[in-house]
């Protein structure tokens, strides 16, 4: 009777997945050395890549920059597939807006000269908690008090769980305190009610705000700041993909034959055996059997050599919660430690249409402005009652690409998970308000009002007597990452009480190899995806660098040539 093929079952057709199939076939599974499988839970391809579209325009739902495009893979196959041109509009095709409008709440637009030192000083200080060399200001008073800042930021840090939200804070009071008292009497009313130091918090909270997003962490104050700097950027500018994030996953799914993806297949446990020292149960009745066994939501099962795990940390962290958990054996409990400890966090896109009549009626208006929005902080009692707070948790508001009539916002932790709950209504009359009060002493230029045609009835008597017209939204779209249970999240993070060292346990594979105890079936679970790579965790190219590391760990294994 001839051997079986060892086969090797992918959970999950994302970036990780989908490239360690594609290095898996190309390399060995198409000279029939295995048999290969990917499964997922869901109805498509992608996981937490999903280009979309929304009032004709192409938008991504889910992953949506490639970060830095020298020595980036992502990169280098988008130019290979010819994926970075498109005649139709993609979103953010003209990279980030260079020049914001920043509005604080009353309506009050801010000159840039005084929003600049403090986005200067947040930019620093987070260079310095990144590891990267400080650039020099022309300004030399401003410069030494950057610099002062940091050095006392620096020195408060001291050993322990320090997070970057601390150190943050840290580095704003020892500005503030640098600054002369008299210049601080000289401007201690900026606008109306703001005062100088106010605003200058309130803009600091804006880029803190914005720095939830990229990091998925609901408050900084969770995010570890000595891990920060392991963190790895490639070098270059940011861009998007005109054809979409998803045409990656579609290149490199194309070379896979038909069948080997199974859509619709949710695994709910993973059997494996570890090594007791005893007969391995991997031989029963006198034959051989593949020591890992799939069971599925269907009840159906599939038995595998080797299974590469690529679900999200999050569906891994309610696996090691629930009992019975996903894996049985449960995972050992440096596994379990390295899960639990590390940070989770969900971020969500709102994206906002304006509607035809608005087009129609502002035709002699200013575009829809790039804004980045200021608010009053929460002990304030100067703030408006009607903003949302959801609203006041968000610092832009901008449209996707410089002449387009989608809006786009992002949101992060509580925030994000209230806007999946939200009904459009609600979303369309919080968004609206917020942006009446932001641009009220803009209105003709902007064409704005206090609610939106689907708030309630003293809207349009208003209109009425104003001549003003209201600012319109034909339709609203957003993402829902938090509560999709295939990911119920969107990427990971350091958080304080973890280290780089997780993410390099959550990589090792199963059954754990020691010198005293060699297991008969390694190999047995695998682990890949964006929070399994210690320097580029949170990418898509974090995913695909540990799909590939997986898939060569196997091709090792088998003595594989191409590797």
């Amino acid at each position: 009777m001839p051997a079986k093929k060892p086969r090797i079952v992918i959970i999950g057709a994302g970036m990780a997945g989908i490239t360690a199939a594609n290095k898996l076939y190309k390399s060995a599974g198409s000279k029939e050395l295995f048999e290969l499988c990917v499964v997922e839970g869901g109805t498509r391809i992608g996981g937490r890549i999903n280009t979309s579209e929304f009032g004709g325009d192409r938008i991504e739902m889910g992953a949506t920059w490639i970060h830095g495009i020298i020595g980036s893979p992502i990169h280098k196959i988008a130019q290979e597939i010819k994926s970075l041109e498109s005649e139709q509009p993609w979103e953010c095709m003209d990279s980030f807006p260079d020049e914001p409008l920043t509005v604080a709440e009353g309506g009050y637009e801010l000159n840039p000269s005084f929003v600049e030192p403090i986005s200067s000083l947040f930019k620093k200080l987070m260079d310095f908690a990144q590891g990267k060399a400080a650039e020099d200001s022309t300004d030399a008073v401003e410069n030494e008090k950057v610099i002062n800042c940091l050095n006392l930021a620096a020195k408060s840090c001291g050993p322990g769980n320090l997070s970057i939200g601390s150190f943050l804070r840290k580095g704003l009071d020892a500005y503030w305190d640098s600054i002369n008292h008299q210049e601080e009497e000289d401007v201690s009313s900026v606008h109306g009610n703001w005062n100088r130091k106010v605003l200058s918090e309130a803009i600091f909270a804006m880029h803190e705000n914005t720095q939830r997003t990229y990091t998925s962490a609901g408050d900084l104050h969770t995010l570890d700041f000595n891990a920060e700097s392991e963190y790895i950027m490639f070098p270059g500018e940011e861009v998007t993909i005109a054809k979409g994030y998803l045409s990656i996953i579609e290149s490199l799914a194309s070379v896979l034959p038909p069948g080997l993806i199974q859509l619709g297949r949710k695994v709910t446990k993973i059997e494996w055996q570890q090594p007791d020292g005893c007969l391995p149960v991997a031989v029963q009745n006198g034959h051989c059997t593949r020591p890992v066994k799939l069971h599925f939501l269907d009840g159906s099962t599939m038995s595998a050599d080797h299974v590469i795990v690529t679900v999200s940390l999050g569906v891994l962290k309610q696996g090691i919660r629930e009992d019975p958990g996903m894996f049985n054996p449960s995972l050992p409990s440096f596994k379990i430690e390295a899960i639990s400890k590390l940070g989770y966090g969900v971020v969500n896109k709102l994206f906002l249409q304006l509607s035809p009549t608005h087009e129609q009626q502002c035709k002699n208006c200013i575009k829809f402005p790039s804004l980045q929005m200021i608010f009053h902080q929460p002990e304030s009692t100067l703030r408006h009652p009607k903003i949302p707070w959801w609203m006041r948790r968000t610092a832009t508001l901008s449209p996707i690409y410089s002449k387009s009539n989608v809006l786009l916002s992002w949101f992060a932790g509580e925030e994000a998970l209230e806007l999946e709950s939200l009904k459009d209504e609600a979303i369309l009359n919080g968004v609206s308000t917020t942006i009446c009060n932001l641009l009220s002493k803009s209105t003709d230029n902007y064409h704005v009002k206090s609610h939106s045609h689907i708030c309630n009835g003293d809207a349009k008597s208003e209109e009425k007597s104003s001549g003003k017209k209201c600012l319109k939204f034909a339709k609203v779209l957003k993402s829902r990452w938090g509560n999709d249970p295939l990911f119920l999240g969107s990427y990971s993070y350091v958080a304080v009480g973890s280290s780089g060292v997780d993410l390099d346990t959550l990589a090792e594979p199963l059954p754990k190899i020691s010198n005293s105890s060699v297991p008969n079936s390694p190999l047995q679970i695998l682990f890949a995806g964006e929070a399994t790579h210690r320097t580029h965790y949170s990418t898509t190219h974090g995913a695909y660098f540990s799909g590939l590391r997986e898939a060569n760990r196997l091709l090792q294994h088998y003595n594989c040539s191409d590797i």
